[in-house]
């Protein structure tokens, strides 16, 4: 099957319409019907605002914060729809994939 990846980029701390940015993201796809959503966890990294965030012994709310997930052209047209409407402040990537099951 034909659709894409997408892959968004956020904060630990990171909120949207009052609740974690990662469980509103995964609501939004799974309202959307998406098939499966994986979540990782960076060590390191920095955005565009240039700042190095991680995560360390003490605090986790700075960690960098990766949501993937594979839809095809009709759930990525609405998913997308939703975020125009709602406009959270999130970074993403757009890839076109061929994606099955064997």
């Amino acid at each position: 099957m034909q659709g894409f990846q997408l892959i968004f980029s956020t904060l630990q701390n990171r909120q949207h319409q009052g609740e974690s940015m990662v469980d509103w993201l995964i609501g939004v796809a799974k309202s959307v019907g998406a098939g499966g959503i994986s979540v990782f966890n960076a060590s390191k990294g920095f955005g565009r605002d240039g700042v190095l965030h991680s995560a360390n012994f003490f605090e986790l709310a700075d960690q960098p914060v990766e949501i993937v997930m594979v839809v095809d052209e009709m759930q990525c047209e609405k998913l997308f729809k939703l975020l125009s409407q709602t406009k959270p402040s999130i970074f993403y990537t757009k890839t076109a994939i061929e994606y099955g099951t064997l």
